[in-house]
């Protein structure tokens, strides 16, 4: 029955996503549509449990607000730079044709011309909270196809500006009733552009010469939950500036997104955040499927039919040819297609904009709002529908081809950036392999971002952190913090969580050595050990030692401690000290007496001269 209790739609919306999102997922249909028919039965049309969705809608936006922040920090500068004949190019002929031939459509329905072309480029629109969702889930957002989803998805939100611009000079009348402008409305327009302009580049600016000292000094704090609360400001704050003059909040956030995804700091902000967006992004989708009319669908069912049919065919035969002209695959195209025919949120909110403009007529917008809705509702399953037409259409060498554009996806992952850890990324990078850095430390951060090494801010023990820095597709974990339980619990985490990403780590002592075999590292180095070794054999040198003796004394130690650390292992982790103790003195004997056969046995040999690199330097510095 309906009430004025906010805390009984909350409980409602928890028992939707409890009871509805887990058995759609296990049926391949998706969070997106669980939320969906949770909302429709839940909703005015339902079981009444909420109240007026539209209410509800204005707060479950804010999840649209954060997931396109969350898409801005993956998506550097020279990302989207790359990304531009498909952001311009088929997102611009996308938005431009479909909506050309939706207002065709519209016209032929009866409407007068100033009114299609408003209908149209508002049904042109896709929906980029549950396009993006259901890529996320499906594996597809980061494959070619989901890339050029997306491009068109970024371009569908930036033409919003221009709409809103343009519904007011459609108007089949003057606008009435909505009183006087106010703020930066009330300014001429070009006032209303310099404030546009100014808004935009406070948010670049900030971004670039604000916020990181500022997220470095709270770092240095090591509080996490003021970290959370000003990453959160960060997004509302930008999305009341956006508001203010005028601009989707969404955009906004996406260009903050954009202006930190070089910051050190991206990987926290993003696991930071990304429980909020999964929250209200669920409360957005159930929102929509409590906005849907089933009384006007029922009173007119065919025509309402009628209407999503048309909107999905006409913006999915658009699509399809477009990518096509754009050399797309045609497995490729079939998906892009399907995956962004239905309607999109924004045209709830530029419906009742056009109304208030004298643009478009309540009659003839409502069952168009009940159409966009089911359209809506429907796409989890048109992308099922997609999935099924590739895969007919392409062979799976095809499929499993990587995407070009997926530059940050890294073959190793490097926990703790000091003076042990900057030796394995050197190397590795040296030698041609990307990798994703995490460091706790913010002064090493900045330290290393200062040599121009691309470290972050995080702690690696954090799951969320480690997704967020590419552990479910790296080949490689090097563990190198300087905390031994640190280390051991990113060990536990990432065997639990990544059982195929392969593990290397920095162990402390013989002792730590032995933990970490156990928790299952495939490979472990103790810290100090090589560089001991080096000093010995430099001691050797000193000593009197040829370079020939001084390296292969080395070498025999080395191969000697590590039979020995192995061979050991079994007696600690059985218990039995004084069988270790005694075996360790044993060994140590071993160790002299064969050391000092093999000094007897080769004397010094001219293979000195090969090994004594420091003589063959000083004798070139003579000849030269």
């Amino acid at each position: 029955m309906p009430h004025d209790l906010p805390f009984v739609e909350a409980f409602a919306f928890l028992a939707a996503a409890v009871i509805a999102v887990p058995i759609a997922k296990r049926i391949g249909l998706g969070s997106v549509l669980g939320y969906l028919i949770a909302g429709a039965i839940l909703g005015p049309f339902g079981l009444k449990l909420f109240g007026d969705p539209e209410n509800m809608m204005h707060v479950a936006e804010f999840g649209v607000v954060i997931m396109l922040f969350l898409i801005g920090l993956e998506l550097r500068p020279e990302l989207l730079w790359r990304m531009r004949d498909s952001i311009l190019g088929l997102g611009g002929f996308q938005v431009l044709l479909t909506g050309l031939a939706l207002a065709g459509a519209a016209m032929a329905l009866g409407a007068e011309w100033r009114m299609a072309l408003a209908v149209g480029f508002i049904l042109a629109l896709s929906s980029t909270a549950i396009v993006m969702q259901s890529l996320r889930e499906r594996g597809l957002a980061a494959t070619d196809p989901g890339r050029s989803a997306f491009a068109v998805l970024l371009f569908q939100d930036i033409a919003v500006i221009p709409m809103l611009a343009l519904f007011p000079l459609l108007a089949m009348a003057p606008a009435g009733g909505e009183g006087e402008a106010h703020g930066v409305a009330a300014l001429p327009a070009w006032a209303q552009a310099l404030a546009v302009l100014g808004a935009v580049g406070g948010i670049v600016l900030a971004g670039r010469f604000l916020l990181r000292p500022v997220f470095r000094y709270i770092a240095r704090a090591g509080m996490q939950e003021i970290f959370t609360a000003f990453a959160l400001a960060i997004v509302v704050g930008v999305a009341l500036l956006m508001q203010v003059v005028g601009l989707s909040p969404a955009l906004g956030a996406f260009v903050a997104g954009v202006v930190l995804a070089d910051s050190e700091y991206r990987h926290e902000l993003e696991s930071d955040i990304e429980p909020f967006r999964g929250l209200l992004l669920g409360l957005f989708f159930v929102s929509v499927g409590a906005a849907i009319d089933f009384a006007m669908i029922l009173a007119q069912p065919l025509f309402i039919l009628g209407l999503v049919v048309g909107l999905i065919c006409i913006k999915a035969a658009v699509l399809f040819l477009l990518a096509r002209g754009f050399k797309r695959p045609a497995a490729d195209a079939s998906l892009v297609a399907l995956s962004l025919a239905q309607g999109g949120e924004f045209a709830f909110v530029l419906f009742a904009f056009a109304q208030s403009q004298n643009v478009v007529t309540g009659a003839f917008a409502d069952p168009l709002i009940a159409a966009v809705a089911l359209s809506m509702a429907l796409t989890p399953l048109l992308l099922i529908v997609g999935e099924r037409i590739s895969t007919r259409l392409s062979t799976s060498a095809q499929r499993a081809t990587p995407d070009a554009l997926d530059i940050d996806q890294p073959h190793a992952i490097i926990a703790g950036f000091g003076r042990f850890g900057q030796i394995p990324h050197r190397l590795l990078k040296a030698n041609g392999f990307r990798t994703s850095v995490l460091e706790h430390n913010a002064e090493q951060v900045e330290l290393a971002r200062g040599f121009g090494h691309r470290a972050n801010y995080g702690d690696a023990s954090r799951l969320d952190l480690l997704r967020a820095a590419g552990a479910a597709d790296a080949q490689l974990l090097v563990i190198a913090v300087n905390d031994a339980e640190k280390a051991t619990e990113i060990v536990e985490i990432s065997r639990k969580h990544f059982p195929n990403l392969k593990v290397i780590a920095r162990a402390f002592d013989r002792l730590h050595y032995y933990d970490l075999m156990d928790k299952g590292v495939d490979a472990a180095e103790r810290e100090t050990f090589e560089g001991g070794l080096r000093l010995g054999v430099k001691a050797l040198r000193a000593l009197g030692y040829g370079a020939h003796q001084a390296e292969r004394a080395g070498r025999l130690f080395r191969r000697h401690d590590e039979r020995q650390l192995e061979e050991m292992r079994a007696h600690w982790a059985a218990g039995e000290f004084e069988t270790y103790r005694s075996a360790v003195t044993a060994r140590q004997t071993m160790l002299e007496e064969a050391l000092q056969r093999d000094l007897a046995s080769q004397g010094v040999t001219r293979g000195d001269e090969a090994w004594d690199t420091e003589s063959l330097d000083e004798e070139a510095k003579r000849r030269a």
